[in-house]
């Protein structure tokens, strides 16, 4: 018996949509570029969490900025077990904090789930335009 432990996506799912940047961004970042498939914050954060590639390490702790998703949650149920998860109330960035186990902290860009395909898959394949169509993060 198989027993699921996170929410159950009502649509099909693609492959995360991920862009990790070989330069890792400097220190503030950003290091890459998410393309989230809905804005069910515990389900996004799982596959982000679980398709995290092995080079980049293992997610610790996760801060998201709350107009990206349409709830606030404090842990995450994920493949090896719980992440826990905090945000600041007031942060717009449209940003993802992942503190990493080798204590590194990751700055990710989140493209709003909603986005035109065209521009979002260009943003993600280019890695880069999205925080400077938005004036900086």
């Amino acid at each position: 018996m198989v027993t699921s432990i996170g929410p159950t996506p009502t649509t099909p799912r693609v492959a995360l949509r991920l862009r990790m940047l070989d330069d890792g961004g400097g220190d503030r970042g950003p290091h890459g570029y998410w393309w989230p498939q809905s804005r069910d914050l515990p389900l996004e954060l799982a596959d982000l969490v679980d398709g995290m590639p092995p080079a980049w390490g293992k997610v610790l702790r996760a801060v998201y900025s709350p107009p990206d998703w349409d709830q606030r949650v404090r842990r995450v149920p994920v493949a090896r077990g719980t992440i826990k998860t905090g945000c600041f109330p007031g942060d717009d960035t449209q940003r993802m904090q992942l503190l990493m186990w080798d204590h590194r902290l990751l700055s990710i860009v989140v493209i709003p789930a909603g986005s035109d395909a065209d521009e979002a898959a260009l943003t993600l394949s280019r890695g880069s335009g999205h925080d400077e169509a938005r004036g900086g993060a």
